[in-house]
């Protein structure tokens, strides 16, 4: 462990796998408090296990981010545990790839559910923490994460990218609102990773893509996201770095 961010307390969403699981290690490791949130307590457990076996600090909280009540009772939850939060990685979304008019209402709904809505709900629930640590001169972060599809056009995942598009240009105007309360703003725009999300894709189309790409491009890994959170929330607190597409060497687009 080396303590670079000792001192500060850090909630991640998505914690139980993929890059917030990965981005909870890493966090750790270098001497944050973490809460993991979650809404599967077991997967929750293994990841504050190998934290604590580590030498690091966690704690669980298992919550459904598109409810307000759970996010606000995460948010009690943290504070009284650790304090004030003062990094906030957002980070839960679903992916579910489906053609527009046959795609069953039920999964953009989810994915606007999740995405969109209970982004909005941590934002709502922690950001009294943020502003009370950011009074409190401490460095101070909100890093959402979007993806390469708020950008460029993917055939089949326009419920997905459109959620995605609504974090990444939602960052930007959070960075108008927060900035001048010495709150910096990121958010993180990957490109094919190696997560949870595809084991949920169900569209062949999107399968079959996916499955083809993989026989020519390196994936992202979790850990690669981790990293680039790291170096985000390690940066002088006056440095901002606010939105960063990170892509495998090999996809174009």
């Amino acid at each position: 462990m080396t303590q670079e961010l000792a001192g500060r307390v850090a909630v991640i969403t998505g914690a139980s796998s993929g890059m917030g699981r990965a981005t909870a290690l890493a966090l750790a490791s270098r001497g944050a408090k973490v809460a993991l949130m979650a809404r599967r307590q077991a997967a929750l457990e293994e990841v504050a296990k190998e934290i604590r076996w580590g030498g690091g600090e966690a704690l669980v909280i298992v919550a459904d981010v598109t409810d307000q009540m759970s996010t606000d009772a995460a948010a009690l939850a943290v504070q009284r545990e650790y304090g004030n939060a003062d990094l906030v990685f957002n980070n839960a979304g679903l992916m579910l790839p489906g053609a527009m008019g046959t795609q069953p209402i039920s999964e953009w709904e989810r994915q606007i559910d999740l995405n969109v809505t209970g982004a909005m709900r941590v934002i709502q629930s922690f950001l009294p923490q943020l502003e009370a640590a950011a009074a409190e001169g401490r460095t101070v972060d909100l890093i959402n994460t979007s993806s390469i599809t708020a950008q460029n056009i993917f055939g089949y995942f326009a419920a997905y990218s459109a959620s995605k598009a609504f974090v990444s240009h939602l960052s930007r105007h959070l960075r108008v609102e927060l900035g001048p309360k010495n709150i910096r703003v990121a958010v993180l725009e990957p490109g094919i990773t190696s997560t949870e999300l595809q084991g949920h894709v169900t569209f062949q189309g999107a399968r079959d893509w996916l499955a083809e790409a993989a026989k020519s491009i390196d994936f992202l890994k979790p850990e690669d996201i981790a990293e680039t959170v790291r170096f985000l929330v390690s940066l002088p607190k006056h440095v901002n770095l606010q939105q960063v597409v990170i892509m495998p060497t090999k996809e174009a687009m």
